[in-house]
């Protein structure tokens, strides 16, 4: 299947056929997560970013040195006028900042 936009959960989308891991956030998982809160969490997370990515225009910006992640994820952080996406989800207590390693949720 390939897929051309769309949100996989709170921090993988599609963008245009590109898949995009948003490089400073870590949200819960859906596909694999590890206790029903997360994964309730998760859901939360993936239809909260959907909602956000909605509102309108936004750039896909590489920061730091890294393109890609170990699964071939373009490494990027979603922009709208200037302010992060995904800042907006750990402000609402659906993701955390990245920190550089994933951290449990349950």
């Amino acid at each position: 299947m390939v897929r051309r936009t769309c949100v996989v959960d709170g921090d993988t989308i599609w963008l245009e056929g590109v898949k995009i891991r948003i490089a400073d956030i870590d949200a819960p998982e859906i596909s694999q997560p590890k206790c029903d809160d997360e994964y309730e969490l998760g859901i939360k997370a993936r239809d909260r970013l959907v909602v956000l990515l909605n509102q309108g225009d936004f750039e896909a910006v590489t920061i730091g040195s890294r393109d890609e992640d170990q699964y071939g994820r373009k490494l990027r952080v979603l922009l709208r006028d200037g302010r992060s996406i995904g800042n907006q989800l750990v402000a609402e207590g659906l993701a955390r900042t990245w920190s550089g390693r994933r951290e449990p949720w349950c």
